[in-house]
């Protein structure tokens, strides 16, 4: 059993092309052992956003802290704390925050996308 905090966790810039003020902490992952799924949450500064994207499995997201908004094909949809996502495979989707605050949000995927 693994019990954490998420200010115990270190946060890392999220390093890829089309990223923009983001940063992620890992608390419940390979490193703790966990044998299916990964547990991330993602920082997003004001005027931050990931990339338009898409992943072969479906993820779950939920906004601990803030608001924003998530790009679907449909068009951006507003999130909020509270707020649960669930991204089924190959839905292209960008999570921004257009906001002045930060907009936190963890993202429970299979452990081979950690």
């Amino acid at each position: 059993m693994k019990i954490t905090r998420l200010e115990d966790c270190p946060a890392r810039p999220v390093q890829m092309e089309g990223v923009q003020g983001a940063s992620k902490q890992v608390p419940i992952g390979i490193a703790e052992g966990a044998p299916n799924f990964s547990v991330r949450v993602f920082t997003l500064e004001p005027g931050g956003h990931t990339p338009h994207h898409a992943h072969a499995a479906e993820h779950v997201n939920y906004v601990l802290e803030g608001e924003g908004e998530i790009l679907t094909d449909e068009g951006p949809r507003p999130i909020a704390q509270g707020d649960y996502v669930l991204i089924k495979p190959q839905e292209r989707h960008q999570y921004r925050n257009p906001t002045s605050n930060r907009l936190l949000f963890m993202c429970m995927v299979p452990k081979d996308y950690e």
